[in-house]
C-alpha cells in the first residue's frame, strides 16, 4: 500500500473524509499527538488500528468528536454526568478525555469494557476531518505500539508507511503529550493519565478527584487497563532508559562518571554545557510546557543514533510535570536509580 502524506487541503480533508466513512485508517494531527484514525462506530475499521499499531486489543481508544451534540446525536453514552457537563464547559475543545458509561459504541473501540472515553480536539484541522467524515473517529497515537508517540507527520510515517494509505500533515503537536483522561464513571472522579490539564484545574471544576495509583507506578498484575498509557512498557524507545532522581550536581557527577561506557544523557537544557556524554536535552528544567512538547521527539531522536542506554532526569510528580513523569517511568520501565 503507498502512504501518500498530504497537506490540509480542503480538498484533501474531504479526500480522507470519505476514505474514513468507507473504513480505511488515516493519520491525523491533533493538538495533543497524532492520532490513527478509523470510523469508531464501524467495529470492523477499529479493529485494522489494533493490527496496524500492533496494539493489544485489551487495551482500549478514545473516541473524537468535532462537537458536543455529537455525543448524543451518536449515541456514545448512557448518559452526561453533571461533572462532565462542567468539565466540556471548562476544557472542551482541548487535550482532555473524559470516561463515561458507554452507549451504542462498538466494543472493538472500549476493549470490551462498559465506558467510554471521549474527546473533542482543539486542533481545526482534526475538527474539519472528524465533520468530513461524518462520524466520530477512535484514534490512538499513530505509532508502532509501545514506542513513542509521533508529534509530526514524518513520525507517523517512519511507523505507518505501507500500513494506511493517507497522513495528513497538521505540523507538529502544540502539546506533545497525549490528553488527560478522567473518568467520571464510578462515585469520584479518577485521574487515570495525566496530559495538557493538570490535576489542579480538573480539582477547581470538580472539587477533590482522585489519582489512580497506576499514574505513577506500575499496573498491577491482573489489573485491567482503564485507560490509553496505563501499560507497564509505554512510549519506550529501542535504548534502556534509566531515571535518575537527584539533585543537578549529582546527576551531572553520576553521568559523567559514565564517560567511555557509550552511555548518553536525557537530560534538562542546562545540563547540556556540563555533560561529558552524548546529551539529548528534552526541555529547560522547570518549563514543563516545553518539556512535554519535545519529549516524544527526542525520545525518537535517540531511536534513529541507535543509543542502547540513556539516563534520564527524572522531573517531577506534581503539576504539569506529572504528565511528563507518567511517560518517562513507562518509557523507562519503572528502572529508577535513586542518588542520596
Amino acid at each position: 500500500m503507498e502512504t501518500k502524506v498530504l497537506l490540509p487541503t480542503q480538498e484533501n480533508i474531504e479526500t480522507v473524509g470519505q476514505a474514513l466513512s468507507r473504513g480505511a485508517l488515516v493519520g491525523i494531527p491533533t493538538e495533543t499527538v497524532y492520532g490513527l484514525a478509523a470510523n469508531a462506530l464501524d467495529g470492523e475499521a477499529v479493529s485494522r488500528i489494533f493490527k496496524a499499531k500492533g496494539r493489544p486489543a485489551d487495551n482500549p481508544l478514545i473516541v473524537h468528536i468535532s462537537d458536543i451534540s455529537q455525543i448524543e446525536r451518536f449515541g456514545l453514552v448512557r448518559e452526561i454526568p453533571d461533572g462532565a457537563k462542567k468539565l466540556m464547559d471548562a476544557y472542551w475543545p482541548g487535550p482532555l478525555t473524559i470516561i463515561m458509561k458507554k452507549g451504542d459504541v462498538p466494543d472493538e473501540v472500549t476493549a470490551g469494557l462498559d465506558t467510554v472515553a471521549v474527546r473533542f480536539p482543539s486542533h481545526p484541522v482534526t475538527q474539519k476531518i472528524i465533520d468530513a467524515a461524518e462520524c466520530p473517529l477512535a484514534a490512538p497515537s499513530a505509532n508502532t505500539s509501545g514506542k513513542p508517540s509521533p508529534t509530526t507527520a514524518y513520525h507517523v510515517l517512519h511507523d505507518m508507511k505501507g500500513r494506511i494509505p493517507y497522513i495528513v500533515d497538521g505540523g507538529m503537536c502544540e502539546v506533545g503529550v497525549e490528553s488527560t483522561v478522567i473518568t467520571l464513571a464510578g462515585e469520584t472522579p479518577v485521574l487515570l493519565r495525566p496530559g495538557g490539564i493538570t490535576p489542579a484545574q480538573l480539582e477547581s471544576v470538580l472539587g477533590h478527584i482522585e489519582i489512580a495509583d497506576a499514574v505513577l507506578n506500575k499496573l498491577r498484575d491482573g489489573e485491567t487497563a482503564a485507560s490509553p498509557g496505563m501499560k507497564y512498557k509505554h512510549y519506550a524507545p529501542g535504548a534502556r532508559i534509566v531515571l535518575i532522581k537527584s539533585d543537578d550536581d549529582k546527576y551531572i557527577e553520576y553521568v559523567n562518571a559514565q564517560k567511555g561506557t557509550g552511555a548518553a544523557a536525557l537530560c534538562y537544557d542546562e545540563d547540556v554545557g556540563r555533560l561529558e556524554v552524548k546529551a539529548y536535552p528534552y526541555g529547560k528544567k522547570n518549563d514543563y510546557d516545553s518539556q512535554s512538547m519535545r519529549l516524544f521527539t527526542v525520545l525518537r531522536k535517540i531511536d534513529e543514533d541507535a543509543a542502547t542506554l540513556v539516563y534520564g532526569r527524572c522531573p517531577d510528580t506534581t503539576g504539569k510535570a506529572m504528565a511528563v513523569y507518567n511517560r518517562l517511568i513507562r518509557a523507562a520501565g519503572f528502572e529508577v536509580i535513586e542518588l542520596a
